[in-house]
């Protein structure tokens, strides 16, 4: 250990002795760091000036028209990059565009053709057309920038495509919205339809009875309006004969109003007389019964009595014949009234019944004419009691005077009421039922005319009912036909009703169809936003590239020490080999150090680079330092020239294979296999761990690799020195005799 010691210490004492060594140890202390700064600053944020990178833009673009309205989409992404900060874009034709592009002025030209608006418009055809943009990229300029201004492509048609969607989706919200209204208003209908077809459904064997009987009663009711057609003509007959019936009972009618008329006076006449008679008859009883009888006297007064009583009998006799004139004239017209309504009847025609005075009133009157006749008669025959009793008594002729005066003024005053009733009843009851007759004749005329002038009518009717119900007939036999079909469907669609009655409630879909148009487009025009959450920040591209290239100076910085430095020390036979691999070890991972030192704090303080831990970044770089100083000054060591070869191989597949520019997904197979075997790998991540955020299994992971690299190489320097040192020796002293090597 001593030696050890003593190998480290002479060289720094030397160095100090020496300003040109110091100045060269100084070089190869900062050299590194300035490998680091240059490329972090260089990548620092490229990404922030594609501003400058000039993109070419071609509008040939020449409209269309879709539905009376004019689109211009290509006028429409000229104004929006206008606007854009994205990339440096010139406008230009085609041909100048092109040549700029090929000279390498332009990285890349994108072209709107003529037809792009118009493939846009067939969106409502049948058969619509995608649209295409046409991009032309240098990709010999630089191979960073195609890529870029690829991405710039692609913006403007995911701009295109975010305009297009969003417009095409606003008008579509717009029509669902107004569909969710005009369901909202008609959803009682909507429901009242489901209820009809369940109805339906219910109802539809008793439709199909219906229909089944209609048609049956409809090949009966042809049957029915063929007879009564054939019937036409005859109640056409009919009422011309009702009506002809009618006028002929108006007419006797009228004869019998006349004949009463006629008779009237005569019958007052005759009543006022017989009246008189039994007047008479009484003041002569009146006025006999104070006179003493005898027979002659008697015989006087019987035969005045019986002449006074014929003439009152005589007049009784003639009203009689009058009255039952009239009753036989009104039993005449009833009797041709029936035997005309039995001829309608027959005819199947409904006449009004002539209309009849009436006769009770004439056989009330009749009667009472009987009753005083018969009175009269009586006292005509009592006064032949007189002579009868004209030997008795005076008292019992007194008595029977005075009986037949009795019997006299009674029928005196039966005619004077009789007189009366006949004035104000008989005569009165009998003209009003005449004239009550002729109305209701009257009526009945007007009622077989209106039947008359309508018979043609009815015919007229039944001839288009005919034809109807054969147009029916054929309804109703399609319908019974096509009813199995029907009775399916309407079975089917309540089936399904009910279906979606039990997945989906309509008020939802109103609730779904309903929106705001203006939100629903701005919706579809850009439907996801990605939400960036970073779980460990980095700053920019040049603080996401500081843990690669720091790892990298770091190994550039142990190539440049063995490549200037000597891994053996001078006048070394008196040490052993151990003791000059580890003494010239200490030397070169003290240098490693510094390096480490000046490029850690220089990435913190000088480019400012964003790092999360930086004492562990310091850290960090001290034991990849000591890991890298390890690996190449053991090679070196070790193998001699042979072993700054194998330094600089390990650097090659570390740049490529360790992930520090590209996910090691992305890379070819090769590398992925080598990935883990390579002291990058782990470096990187460790320094990622302090740049970014410190996960403290991942720095434990990645620890334990590198140890196991270090203390491997450690191991191969210890045991491998010796017995290796004579032969490197010799090679490297047969390639310094060509005088092509030091």
């Amino acid at each position: 250990m001593k030696n050890i010691w003593r190998i480290f210490s002479r060289d720094w004492k030397n160095i100090s002795k020496n300003w040109v060594a110091m100045i060269l140890i100084g070089g190869l202390i900062v050299l590194p760091s300035l490998y680091a700064w240059f490329n972090i600053k260089a990548s620092w944020d490229p990404y922030s000036q594609t501003d400058q990178l000039p993109v070419g833009i071609v509008n040939e673009d020449t409209g269309a028209t879709v539905r009376d309205t004019d689109i211009d989409v290509g006028q429409e992404v000229v104004d929006n990059l206008k606007d854009n900060d994205s990339m440096d874009w010139h406008f230009d034709d085609r041909e100048e565009a092109m040549d700029k592009l090929e000279y390498g002025d332009y990285y890349a030209v994108i072209v709107i053709p003529e037809n792009f608006s118009e493939k846009l418009g067939t969106v409502i055809s049948e058969s619509p057309e995608k649209s295409e943009v046409e991009y032309y990229v240098n990709e010999k300029v630089n191979a960073i920038a195609p890529k870029i201004t690829e991405k710039g492509a692609s913006v403007i048609v995911e701009e295109v495509k975010s305009n297009f969607i969003s417009e095409v989706n606003g008008t579509i919200a717009e029509l669902f919205n107004d569909l969710g209204v005009e369901l909202e208003k008609d959803l009682p209908d909507i429901e009242r339809f489901e209820e009809y077809v369940f109805k339906l459904e219910e109802n539809l064997p008793e439709i199909h009875d219906m229909i089944s009987s209609s048609y049956e009663d409809s090949k009966s009711a042809v049957d029915v309006i063929n007879d009564v057609q054939a019937l036409l003509p005859e109640a056409t007959k009919v009422t011309k004969d009702g009506i002809s019936t009618i006028d002929e009972t108006t007419g006797f009618i009228d004869d019998a109003e006349a004949r009463l008329n006629e008779l009237a006076p005569q019958v007052q006449e005759d009543l006022e007389a017989a009246q008189q008679t039994a007047e008479d008859v009484n003041a002569f009883l009146t006025d006999v019964r104070s006179i003493d009888l005898d027979l002659d006297t008697a015989n006087a007064i019987k035969d005045r009595i019986g002449e006074q009583t014929d003439a009152s009998v005589e007049r009784l006799n003639e009203v009689e014949q009058l009255l039952k004139q009239v009753k036989a004239q009104q039993e005449e017209q009833q009797q041709n009234a029936e035997a005309d309504s039995g001829d309608n009847s027959e005819d199947g025609e409904g006449q009004p019944p002539a209309p009849q005075v009436s006769t009770e009133t004439i056989d009330q009157a009749l009667a009472t004419i009987e009753t005083i006749r018969g009175d009269l008669e009586t006292v005509q025959a009592d006064s032949g009691k007189i002579e009868q009793q004209l030997g008795e008594k005076q008292e019992e002729i007194d008595a029977v005077l005075a009986d037949l005066q009795e019997k006299s003024q009674n029928t005196a005053d039966r005619i004077d009421a009789f007189v009366k009733e006949y004035n104000d009843s008989i005569e009165p009851k009998v003209l009003s039922e005449i004239d009550k007759a002729k109305n209701t004749l009257a009526n009945a005329r007007s009622i077989l005319a209106d039947a008359q002038s309508t018979i043609p009518e009815i015919e007229k009717i039944l001839n288009s009912t005919e034809g109807n119900i054969a147009e029916g007939q054929d309804i109703l036999e399609y319908m019974l036909n096509e009813y199995p079909y029907v009775n399916d469907k309407v079975n089917e669609m309540a089936d399904r009703i009910r279906d979606i009655q039990g997945e989906t409630d309509i008020n939802e879909i109103i609730e779904l169809l309903k929106n705001d148009p203006e939100a629903e487009q701005s919706f579809f025009e850009e439907p996801v936003v990605l939400s960036k959450n970073a779980l460990f920040p980095i700053a920019n591209y040049g603080t996401g590239m500081t843990p690669f290239y720091t790892v990298l100076s770091l190994w550039v910085g142990a190539l440049l020490l063995v490549s200037l430095l000597s891994t053996d020390p001078h006048h070394g036979e008196e040490y052993r080999k151990y003791q000059q691999y580890f003494g010239k070890l200490a030397t070169f991972v003290s240098i490693g150090f510094l390096q480490t030192l000046v490029v850690t704090l220089g990435n913190i303080y000088i480019l400012n680079v964003d790092i999360a831990a930086e004492l562990p970044f310091i850290l960090f770089g001290f034991a990849t330092s000591f890991v890298f100083m390890t690996i190449v000054f053991t090679l070196v060591s070790v193998l001699g020239d042979v072993g700054k070869a194998a330094a600089i191989v390990c650097l090659v597949l570390q740049i490529a294979g360790s992930g520090g520019t590209y996910p090691v997904a992305l890379l070819p197979e090769f590398f992925q296999n080598i990935h883990p075997f390579l002291p990058f790998s782990y470096a990187i991540d460790l320094m990622r761990e302090a740049v970014g955020g410190i996960v403290p299994a991942r720095v434990k992971t990645d620890f334990i690799f590198l140890s196991i690299f270090g203390a491997a190489f450690l191991l191969i320097g210890t045991f491998l020195k010796g017995p290796l040192h004579k032969r490197t020796r010799s090679l490297m002293k047969k390639s310094r005799e060509s005088g092509l090597f030091h």
